[in-house]
């Protein structure tokens, strides 16, 4: 035997160990093949073309790789066989746990062998000294290349709850400052000012809202929460303001009256949106709605409709919740371009002056909505060009305001988040207002005292969109019947029903 000892340290012997030297495995066939013989020392490199004792590069050879590029060089040169610059070398037996490679050896050491259906080991993702990524990669993964990686698996978090878009929310607050300067306007017709200013608001600001409301209320029937509240917000609430404002009116010293199917005052608009909103199946069927409606509305002149269930004003304002209907949130961006906006202001200040001229000329009948061609004293062909003219006008003018109003977050957009409390409330303070005489001072009459008017109006508005005021009404004009309905039917959300199967019963209606 030669004294060259082979770079390659041999296993000192166990005290079980009969081969001399040779540790025995398991019998072949169970868990590994037989133990390779040890390398014959006639086949021994020579000390000059020793290695260097580096890992894991060697001179005059590519570095040593593991994975799939040291798996193919395997299945070269011996399948199944573990070799080392040619030669075999001796394996230990592969443990059934988890890869430790700390425990591997130095140089000598090859990678283990590639076990069928095991991902094999690769060296850049369990070596502790691995280099620093390209400035690069950083960007691309998100960390800096110095520092640490991160683990495989972290937890997502929760997707951001969608911001709620202030555009309507706006457009709503100036309609219900208009209903409240509307309804504080009366006391002072007799001036020209004021019935001007009346005239111009009445045109459009309902029509206005009607559409808002028909927008809002397109995929009404796809929401069991959405169709509770036709009880929780519209019916209750309105039974419950027709008593409080009989109730008023008693204590103001008029006689006490109370028709529920006939609504008192502002309380008409509750009525007809539940009317409107159980016919949205109806229009969505439809091939041509919006004609329909148009048709429906202008024979609804020939007929006395009586106002039972504001079916009057149903009919008189049908065209606008079904052109909401129709709406979608593209065609409200055809009204962001800078020239449709000076376009509308143009069109708004001439709708305003048109007021100005005809008011001392004209009836207010037409712009209520409601009243036949006969109840305004008109033949049916001028009644049929009045309504024609009437429901251009609100159009153009509902157009023109949804452009001027502002699109971005303002000072009033939370405060349009609840026109509700404005709406039926605001009729208690005008109530009283007008009994004792506080609308109806002699400097009112003129262009100061609307110019009054419409700031208190506003101040009104403002303090009843309040979230106190919200506060201390929610429970009568809002209140939580949930005990009043019947759960879904069906299999839980997760259990057999499809992915948004069910809709959820917080939803809030805007």
């Amino acid at each position: 035997m030669s004294d060259i000892r082979s770079p390659f340290p041999v296993p000192a012997p166990r005290d079980d160990d009969a081969s001399g030297g040779v540790p025995a495995g398991p019998p072949a066939g169970q868990g590994r093949k037989p133990a390779p013989w040890p390398m014959p020392e006639h086949a021994q490199p020579s000390p000059s073309a020793r290695p260097e004792p580096a890992w894991p590069e060697l001179p005059g050879s590519e570095p040593a790789v593991s994975g799939r590029e040291n798996r193919r060089e395997h299945e070269e040169e011996a399948p199944g066989e573990v070799t080392a610059w040619g030669y075999p070398v001796y394996q230990e037996p592969r443990p059934s746990g988890p890869l430790d490679v700390s425990g591997f050896p130095g140089p000598q050491a090859a990678a283990p062998q590639a076990v069928p259906g095991e991902r094999p080991f690769s060296y850049w993702e369990s070596s502790p000294a691995r280099e620093p990524e390209p400035a690069s990669w950083g960007g691309a993964w998100g960390r800096h290349p110095e520092e640490e990686p991160r683990p495989a698996e972290e937890p997502e978090a929760p997707p951001a709850r969608k911001k709620r878009e202030p555009y309507l929310d706006n457009v709503k607050f100036v309609l219900i400052t208009l209903v409240v300067a509307g309804h504080s306007l009366v006391p002072t017709f007799e001036a020209h000012s004021a019935k001007s200013v009346y005239l111009f608001i009445y045109t459009f600001h309902m029509p206005a809202f009607v559409l808002i409301s028909g927008y809002l209320g397109r995929n009404f029937w796809n929401s069991n929460a959405k169709i509770n509240k036709l009880v929780d917000t519209m019916l209750v609430p309105y039974v419950i303001v027709e008593i409080g404002y009989a109730l008023l009116r008693l204590g103001l010293g008029q006689k006490w009256t109370l028709t529920i199917i006939d609504p008192a005052w502002l309380n008409w608009y509750l009525l007809a949106l539940v009317l409107w909103r159980i016919s949205t199946p109806i229009w969505h069927r439809m091939r041509q709605p919006l004609l329909v409606a148009v048709i429906i509305y202008m024979v609804a002149g020939f007929s006395e409709i009586s106002g039972d269930f504001s079916l009057d004003r149903f009919f008189g304002l049908l065209p606008f919740y079904v052109l909401g209907l129709m709406l979608k949130p593209e065609h409200f961006d055809l009204l962001k371009p800078l020239w449709v906006r000076i376009t509308a202001g143009i069109v708004t200040a001439a709708g305003a002056a048109t007021a100005i001229v005809i008011a001392p000329h004209v009836s207010l009948q037409p712009v209520y909505f409601r009243y036949s061609f006969k109840k305004m004293d008109m033949s049916w062909w001028v009644g049929l060009g009045v309504r024609g003219a009437i429901l251009v006008a609100a159009l153009v003018l509902s157009v023109a305001l949804l452009a001027l109003v502002p699109r971005r977050e303002t000072w009033f957009s939370d405060l349009g988040t609840r026109t509700l409390y404005a709406y039926l409330l605001h009729g208690v303070v005008v109530l009283i207002a007008k009994d004792q005489g506080w609308l109806s001072f002699p400097w009112l009459y003129g262009p100061l005292g609307v110019l009054a008017i419409m700031s208190s109006s506003v101040a009104l508005a403002i303090v009843l969109c309040l979230p106190e005021t919200r506060t201390a009404f929610k429970w009568l004009l809002e209140p939580r019947l949930v005990w009043l309905y019947r759960r879904p039917s069906g299999p839980p959300a997760g259990k057999g029903a499809p992915a948004g199967a069910q809709e959820s019963s917080t939803a809030v209606t805007r």
